[in-house]
Parts: structure tokens; sequence; C-alpha cells
């Protein structure tokens, strides 16, 4: 599932596989105000020269779902219409909305590597691609785009004890169609989320390792305090003064499970602290949202050894001081 707010809801979308077999595109709006679902127009599914994956972005207007999906929503309408399928996957993409373009590099699947890019014009409905990064290929880089620049850095190659993991980056420009090269990160990274806080690209750590910090007009890296409660698979949104994280799995598969509780994190204080206790139950991989008073998470899984069980529900959390 894919997710992404509008101002005035939140609109999810995914991929459903019934029973009978085919695809076809799921999509419903949860609307904050109401407190209630709206059933929208479902959405297309077409086949992809690529393994791929959704991903979601709202443009201030249209929710653009490029990948398995590849269309463009117009919620004043409730209408989709196709966009032209990406010339790469999305497995694992670092992505960015400049606010007249989608951008992507890196995505990968199955156990494959790359080091493409592209750039998707909504205006045109066309893809171009990025010039090739100054990176070895590689799968799971993380990054954001920071207003100026797409920035990856981290990712890996191979598997097992043979696996390469990179502490390389690099921050591709739109405006001169250029990649600068980044300073080596200051530790082996262990992928997750990526967010902007404004000031510094937050690189959030999936294990018991710390994460870490860019700064772009510094040209530089700092570490972050280690995560309380690690987990992978979790949701992180960036409110404006804190990063808030819910939801993921601590431990390994088949035996991992859900901490406690989710976890806020400060830049100011550089300081986590504890989220009150959620009235849903812990799972991996919900969707997320910040609406600019709360976070709403939705949906999830945790996966076992012969099943996995799917969540439906949601909850929203407010915190004191966003």
């Amino acid at each position: 599932m894919v997710s992404v707010w509008t101002g005035h809801e939140m609109i999810i979308h995914g991929i459903h596989f019934p029973p009978a077999g085919g695809i076809r595109g799921v999509t419903f709006a949860y609307r904050p105000a109401t407190r209630t679902w709206v059933r929208l127009a479902n959405g297309p599914s077409r086949p992809s020269a690529f393994e791929t994956t959704d991903v979601a972005v709202w443009t201030g207007s249209r929710m653009l779902v490029p990948g398995q999906t590849s269309g463009i929503y117009n919620p004043v309408t409730n209408t989709w219409r196709e966009m032209a399928l990406a010339p790469m996957s999305l497995y694992g993409a670092v992505t960015g909305w400049t606010g007249h373009r989608f951008l992507a590099w890196g995505g990968a699947c199955c156990e494959d590597t790359s080091h493409d890019g592209a750039a998707y014009n909504p205006a045109t409905n066309t893809w171009r691609k990025l010039p090739t990064a100054p990176l070895a290929p590689r799968a799971d880089a993380s990054g954001a785009w920071t207003g100026k620049e797409l920035v990856v850095a981290g990712g890996s190659a191979g598997h097992g004890s043979g696996a390469r993991i990179f502490r390389s980056g690099a921050a591709y420009n739109p405006s001169t169609h250029t990649w600068r090269r980044l300073p080596l990160m200051p530790r082996r990274p262990v992928g997750g989320p990526a967010l902007w806080d404004g000031k510094e690209i937050l690189f959030l750590s999936t294990s018991s390792a710390r994460g870490m910090a860019y700064n772009p007009v510094k040209n530089s890296w700092r570490l972050l305090p280690a995560m309380p409660l690690p987990r992978s698979g979790f949701a992180a949104v960036w409110t404006g003064h804190h990063v808030l994280i819910w939801g993921g799995l601590s431990g390994r598969f088949p035996t991992w499970a859900p901490p406690p509780r989710g976890e806020a994190y400060n830049p100011a204080t550089n300081q986590w602290s504890a989220l009150p206790a959620s009235p849903l139950h812990g799972r991996a991989s919900p969707v997320a949202v910040w609406t600019g008073h709360k976070m709403i998470v939705w949906g999830g899984n945790i996966p076992r050894e012969t099943t996995t069980r799917l969540f439906t529900d949601g909850a929203a959390y407010t915190p004191r001081t966003p």
C-alpha cells in the first residue's frame, strides 16, 4: 500500500489480488474531520517491464502513483488517468518530488543492483533518464529530496557473508542535471527511512546501529543516538519539529515481535523519547501520514513462517508539541 495526505484526507492505494485471479487497484480515503472512510475509484494496474512496486507522491492537486499502478489520481473528479511506465524498477528506489518532477534512483529487484535514475514530468507524461551517478550499482540505498537535491547514500551489493555495504553517497541537482559526491558516511549504514527536516537528512537505522544525519550546507555527517527500541519495517513522519516512529518488528524472522510503543526523535536536543502506548496491535509496514496536527497510521502485517497476519485498522496520534 501507498498513501498521501492531501490537506484534508489520507488517500490509500493498493493492489488487490482477487481469489478468482487477476489484479486490480483499490483506493479509499480517510477524512479526519468527519472520521469517515470513502471508497474511491479503483485505479489502473498494468503490467510493467520490470518487477516493481508502487510509490506515491502528492503534487498539491494530484496523487502520482508510478510503478505497478502507473496512474495519476484526481480527487476533485474521483478519476484516474494512466501515466507513462517508468523505465526502471522502483523497488528500493530513493524518490522525491521537486514540485515539478518526480525523481527516482537506484530501484532494483530480485537480488539485482542498479545505479539507474529517471525523472517524470507530469505536464508532458514523459520520463527522462538521469545522468549516471558516481556510485557503484547497489540495492536498498536511502535518501530524500532536500528542496534542491536528491541525496542518496548507503545500500548494498551481494548477499550473506559476501555482501558489500556501501558508505558512499551522491546528490543529484535537477537544475544543473549533475551529480556531486558526498563524503563517506561515518559508519556502515543499516538502511531505513530517510527524512528531510529542513536542515539535515535523517537516515534512520533499522537495527541497534545508530542512524546518521547529513547536512548539505556543511557537506558533513553526524551520528544520531541509538533508537531505544530498534526495529525494522516501521513508519516514520516528520512533524516540523520531531520524527515520529511507530510500528515495525524487533528480533529475527520468524520469532520477531512488535516493540511495545513508538518513539520520537528531536533533532534540536538530539534525543529520543517514548510515545504513549497505541490502541493498535503492533505490526510492520503500516502506512502513515502527517496531517499538520497528527500522525495517522493504518494497516500493516506480521509475516510468519506459514502465513501473514494482516491488519485493517488504524489510529491517530496527536503530540503535545508537533
